[in-house]
């Protein structure tokens, strides 16, 4: 905890929704109708919302998640993962009977993925969970969930009002329109962090750079990441603009990356590090976990950071020592090779021994009772 972090409940309040996600990775062959295609890897993890809840986490960030979970063995399984071993704050969330858990199925192949998903929207909004403010120093939404909403009852306007930086995201468009009005919020928000096709889309311009500078005229704070480029950003209060290129590392699977480069964007600016370090150490934790499949689970800990550094020194890689020398001061110290600290966890679908002496008596509420609703919300 930063000193002026100290006086809010939590770091970070993430709201948004959250999936089961399965990775597979190595398939001999793309799949196509009527055939069965066999893949070398698979994980599964808490995804969604989830992967930025994980990724903030497991850098120390006090993280508080507002979300729904099905009252099934999806939902209940994710809840003890991020519960009980990923020490996320699951006070504002609500498990729900007679609704189930989303599922994504994230097929990566090519240094990319393709996803294919089936849920049900739930009927709780981010306000019904978040209507008693959190003191939070900063917050994460989403564009699409920021519009559809009267403005009294937005809970990261009231969170902005408070003085909570609120880092905005935005989900791919599957309309094609890409309509300028999503972006209409961001009047209220401390930064926006698109990747570059959903920059340009929005601004209609050609090129990372030329889109920030015009998303820098809407808020104070803009992050484009550009993938296989590494990423930029604007600073427009302080009048800087910073580039950094990509970690080289051997890609397996991209699926939440965004998530951890913005996780780690945000840790950066709570401790007031200048704009082309938070940019590095974003570019950094994003390429540790694409390294490893599983999504939320891959986002690397101060274990893993540690460990890469010591390589990278040990290694004279003088490129790559001159740009994050700043980690000898970032870095816990005693953290590498210490087995006490946060590293990556195997992307497996374990029942945690809690979850096992809960399975004779599946009415047994988990940490917060089931909430019963009325009618069928998406039940199979």
């Amino acid at each position: 905890m930063t000193p002026s972090n100290a006086d809010h409940d939590v770091d970070v309040v993430l709201a948004g929704s959250m999936f089961f996600d399965m990775v597979l990775t190595g398939l001999s062959a793309p799949p196509s109708a009527g055939t069965e295609v066999w893949a070398s890897g698979m994980g599964s993890s808490p995804g969604g919302v989830a992967n930025l809840a994980v990724a903030a986490s497991r850098l120390g960030l006090r993280t508080a998640l507002a979300s729904t979970f099905g009252d099934d063995a999806y939902g209940r399984w994710c809840w003890r993962v991020l519960e009980q071993h990923e020490h996320i704050d699951l006070s504002r969330s609500r498990c729900l009977e007679d609704w189930h858990t989303a599922v994504t199925v994230s097929i990566a192949e090519h240094g990319d993925r393709s996803m294919i998903t089936h849920g049900h929207d739930s009927p709780l909004r981010a306000d019904d969970l978040l209507a008693d403010a959190v003191s939070s120093a900063a917050a994460f939404a989403e564009l699409s969930g920021m519009t559809t909403v009267d403005e009294n009852e937005e809970w990261w306007r009231r969170a902005a009002a408070s003085g909570t930086r609120v880092f905005a995201d935005v989900g791919w468009d599957s309309t094609g329109v890409w309509d300028p009005a999503t972006l209409d919020p961001l009047d209220s928000c401390y930064a926006f962090t698109p990747n570059q096709v959903e920059a340009m889309a929005y601004t209609r311009t050609d090129s990372p750079l030329a889109a920030a500078r015009i998303l820098a005229e809407r808020v104070p704070l803009v992050v484009v990441t550009c993938g296989a480029d590494g990423a930029l950003a604007i600073d427009a209060e302080a009048g800087v603009e910073a580039v950094v290129p990509p970690v080289p590392v051997t890609l397996l699977d991209a699926t939440g990356a965004g998530d951890v480069f913005a996780a780690s964007f945000v840790l950066g600016t709570l401790r007031s590090w200048p704009l082309e370090q938070r940019l590095a150490f974003s570019a950094l934790c994003s390429a540790l976990a694409v390294q490893q499949f599983g999504g939320s689970l891959a986002a690397p800990g101060w274990g893993d950071i540690a460990d890469w550094w010591a390589r990278t020194r040990a290694a004279g890689e003088s490129d790559l020592v001159r740009r994050y020398g700043f980690l000898d001061d970032a870095v816990p110290a005693g953290t590498a090779g210490t087995a006490g600290i946060v590293r990556r966890a195997d992307a497996t679908f374990r029942w945690p021994d809690d979850v096992i002496e809960t399975i004779p008596n599946p009415d047994r509420p988990l940490t917060a009772p089931p909430t019963r609703l009325e009618g069928n919300h998406g039940n199979e």
